[in-house]
């Protein structure tokens, strides 16, 4: 089982409707428009101010203003579409878990039916030939003790006379409910929820009913009716997973979407109509004079059994409180690393948050640009006082919004992660309840079908003959056919010796140790189960057999042999975990021991019998605990969540029998990564000198973490990356030349449209940079000519002083062949350490090259730009 994917990621989809109900995105969004309006003063003051200096920065930043007011709707629209789907993916999770429960359980009660219907005692009784009542009641006790989902169990005669019920607290002497006519004339069970006389005082009675025959004629001699103890077994589901705040309602829906069920009566009674939505888009939706958050979702059936006509799972939630309440934080107790390492990638798991942050990233870029050729511009000592004040209210500003961007960038973040490991620790809260739910049928059986008169009455004889042993084989092969989840069934005398099976085995005896639990059984209601571990009778593959004793018909303390069921493992365990997670393809699923070894897996990678490598604490958790968090898994990042069986009814809770499995499930997310997302923004920006000193004027910029200068007087302005126009020419000839950069506008006295790009990265260390939306082009003069130089981020402008200056040894950087960097500065009282790079050996290095590889070439820039043809460059 696994739910229909939500579309509320679906671009097409409007969150508007739940806006006002979101009061944290509409204080976020407010916040960002706020910011938005300061923008506008601030271009405003500098057209009005300094128009002259301003005039090469008021296009981009009017430009700047107009992308973060994109981001800011963008910002606040997947906020509001992240917290809803966050919301919508559990309630249409929670939902399926309601039905598929319901379904699995009552498919079961189906065959109960099937199989107790040709119990040879019940046969016998409703056939007049054994007529003790108080020793049949025995018997349906016996059975009902195994069977506690059954609150009453009635046997009725062709006339709808009761022959005996369980239950005598209501007493019921006859029948008129059209059941009885109807389970009559068919061969097969019938299912009937409504009102019953049959089970008065009960609103609606879920009853499974079959015809019984005559064990000698076979002819239909009457009718047996389980009653199903639905609220009881409702308030089972409700309890476990239903959110335990009781913010949403969950409920059980007939055909015509009116409760048949529900956690919370009060608040939505049975037999209201509610409203129904099977659709994957979320909607607000009317009911009671509230709007709703509302999933459904029908049963797929189970084992080709469609569960009753048309019921529905559904939970709601009011819109008014959908999106309130504390919420923990994935992030705050999450590594630093791993947190960057996941949302490397972003675009995996969340387009819309990886789309943003590139934005963000890039705005904050331009911002910066603009504010670090403003301070050139000044430096150079064309820019006003005026202009000053507004690179600093600009830089103030962009400040404010990376700061809130990053938050708001953070809160997506924390909601989409938040919505995955909710996820992964939900399917593993169903898949242990699927288990238990079905391993508590297994223990039933065993116990029930050591009861059979017929096995007992069997092997009780001195020397069972070969018509015996046939007639018991006969018996087994009948209850296998009926129950599917079986590999074989054996039957076995006192001593351990196998003399009846259903399948082939190499063992012809039962081990010591298992026999001897057996013998030790103290009454009918008591069975044993093997541990996990390869078994003969399954083809020496790794299973549960459980085991209950067959006792003497005449002396019940007297125990004979016993009985053996073997689970079909592995095509049951797989079809519970690929049902749970869906066709994910990048989700695993895996039922393993406390002690980490798996017992069932969905990765080829790691079979039954390996071990599953994950933090002990998880192993230790307490039953019914569930835990999830981000985790590192076969060199991935992933989402882990588990949950530890916490038993079913008496199973594992009251019986004795203790064998914890935990559910476990990975969904990877991306390979870890070495790639850093922070970059060199926490670096301090330049501070004043404290001293009367005068020193150079410094543009400075990273190349990786180091902090590198150019006196500003050679620097002309950053341009963006991703304005550079690839070229081969001059490529791979070691001067790390990548392109060529258009120029706006001319300069006097400089004879260029374009310049050369080096990449400076390559030129220090041999390498490739890396780009991203933090990389920018500087471009720098010496003397007529021009160049520009690839760097991995801006910094900024400021002047150091003099006294803070350090020579370098001999060596430098490039290849040794002279000193690149002659001179090393600190400043902000030591906090900053930046390499000055000598700008003539600069362009020496560089230029030389680059001219050497173009002298072949009669017209470069037309293969850069075939619109270009003419223009010239310094190179």
């Amino acid at each position: 089982m696994s739910p229909k994917p939500s579309n509320v990621s679906n671009s097409s989809f409007s969150v508007e409707s739940f806006l006002p109900y979101m009061r944290d995105v509409g204080k976020c969004g407010q916040s960002l428009h706020e910011l938005n309006l300061i923008w506008r003063l601030i271009e405003s003051s500098a057209r009005m101010n300094c128009p002259r200096e301003s005039g090469a920065i008021l296009p981009t930043m009017a430009a700047t203003r107009a992308r973060f007011h994109q981001l800011e709707e963008e910002l606040v629209t997947n906020l509001a579409r992240e917290k809803l789907r966050n919301v919508h993916a559990a309630l249409t999770t929670k939902s399926a878990y309601v039905i598929e429960i319901v379904v699995r359980n009552l498919f079961e009660r189906t065959a109960d039916v099937g199989f107790l219907a040709t119990d040879g005692a019940l046969c016998a009784f409703a056939a007049g030939i054994n007529p003790d009542v108080n020793a049949m009641r025995q018997r349906l006790r016996a059975y009902r003790d195994k069977y506690t989902v059954y609150d009453q169990i009635i046997v009725l005669d062709l006339a709808g006379h009761v022959l005996v019920q369980l239950d005598q607290s209501q007493p019921v002497s006859r029948s008129g409910d059209a059941l009885i006519a109807r389970t009559l004339a068919c061969d097969n069970y019938v299912e009937t929820f409504r009102t019953s006389d049959l089970c008065p005082g009960k609103r609606d009675a879920l009853i499974y009913s079959r015809r019984l025959c005559h064990p000698e004629t076979g002819a239909v001699v009457g009718v047996l009716c389980l009653c199903f103890a639905f609220e009881e077994e409702m308030a089972r589901i409700f309890s476990t997973h239903r959110d335990p705040a009781g913010r949403s309602n969950m409920l059980l829906l007939d055909a015509e979407g009116c409760v048949i069920a529900s956690a919370d009566p009060g608040w939505m009674p049975l037999g209201t109509r509610v409203p129904v939505n099977h659709d994957a888009i979320p909607r607000p939706m009317m009911s009671g004079g509230r709007e709703y958050l509302v999933c459904t979702t029908a049963s797929a059936g189970y084992q080709g059994y469609p569960g009753p006509q048309g019921w529905q799972g559904q939970v709601m939630i009011a819109l008014d409180i959908a999106f309130g309440g504390v919420q923990e934080s994935m992030l705050s107790g999450l590594d630093a690393g791993i947190a960057d390492g996941l949302l490397v990638h972003a675009r995996t798991f969340c387009p819309a948050l990886f789309d943003i942050m590139g934005a963000a990233d890039s705005t904050a870029e331009t911002i910066r640009r603009v504010v670090w050729n403003g301070q050139v511009t000044s430096a150079q000592g064309a820019g006003s006082t005026s202009l000053k004040n507004v690179l600093e209210q600009i830089s103030e500003t962009g400040a404010r919004s990376n700061t809130l961007f990053a938050e708001s960038i953070h809160s997506l973040f924390d909601t989409v992660l938040a919505a995955g490991l909710r996820d992964a620790e939900y399917v593993t809260n169903l898949l242990v309840d699927l288990l238990d739910r079905n391993l508590y049928e297994r223990a039933n059986d065993c116990r029930w079908w050591a009861l059979s008169p017929e096995l007992q009455r069997l092997l009780a004889l001195p020397q069972p003959g070969e018509q015996d042993i046939a007639a018991m084989t006969h018996i087994l092969t009948t209850i296998n056919g009926l129950y599917t989840v079986y590999a074989c069934l054996f039957v076995y005398d006192r001593t351990g010796r196998i003399v009846a099976s259903t399948g082939p085995g190499t063992d012809t005896v039962v081990d010591a140790v298992t026999l001897q639990q057996v013998l030790a059984l103290r009454s009918a209601q008591d069975y044993c189960v093997s541990p996990f571990a390869p078994s003969a009778r399954y083809g020496d593959q790794p299973t549960y057999v459980y085991h209950a004793a067959i006792r003497n018909p005449m002396q019940v303390s007297q125990i004979i042999g016993g009985i053996g069921i073997v689970f079909d493992a592995a095509p049951e365990f797989a079809a519970m975990l690929r049902g749970g997670i869906g066709d994910k393809p990048t989700t695993l699923a895996f039922f393993v021991d406390r002690r980490g070894t798996i017992i069932a897996s969905t990765d080829p990678a790691r079979p039954v019998g390996a071990t599953l490598e994950i933090d002990s604490t998880l192993l230790a958790l307490d039953n019914g605990g569930s835990a999830s968090r981000v985790v590192i898994d076969e060199g991935r990042y992933a989402l882990l969540g588990c949950t530890v069986s916490h038993g079913y009814r008496e199973f594992k809770v009251s019986d004795s029998y203790r064998a914890d499995v935990i559910a476990v499930v990975i969904s990877a997310v991306g390979e870890v990564s070495r790639q850093a997302l922070a970059g060199n923004d926490a670096v301090a920006a330049f501070a004043p000198t404290g001293g009367q000193a005068e020193g150079p004027e410094l543009a400075t910029f990273f190349i990786g973490t180091a902090l590198m200068a150019i006196a500003v007087d050679h620097v002309r302005e950053a341009l963006p990356a991703t304005h550079v126009a690839p070229i081969s020419i001059g490529a791979g000839n070691g001067c790390g030349c990548i392109g060529i950069v258009p120029i706006a506008g001319r300069q006097p006295g400089m004879a260029d449209d374009f310049v050369w790009v080096f990449d400076l990265v390559a030129v220090l260390s041999g390498g490739p940079s890396r780009q991203d939306s933090r990389s920018q082009v500087v471009v720098v003069r010496f003397g007529n000519r021009s160049i520009g130089l690839l760097v991995d981020q801006l910094h900024g402008v400021g002047q150091i002083d003099v006294q803070a200056v350090t020579g370098t040894p001999q060596g430098g950087h490039a290849n040794g062949n002279g000193l690149l960097v002659q001179q090393v500065f600190q400043a902000n009282d030591g906090k900053l350490l930046i390499q000055m790079i000598d700008i003539a050996y600069l362009f020496r290095l560089l230029l030389a090259p680059a001219e050497s590889a173009t002298q072949s070439s009669s017209n470069v820039f037309a293969l850069a730009d075939g619109s270009r043809h003419g223009h010239r460059t310094t190179g």
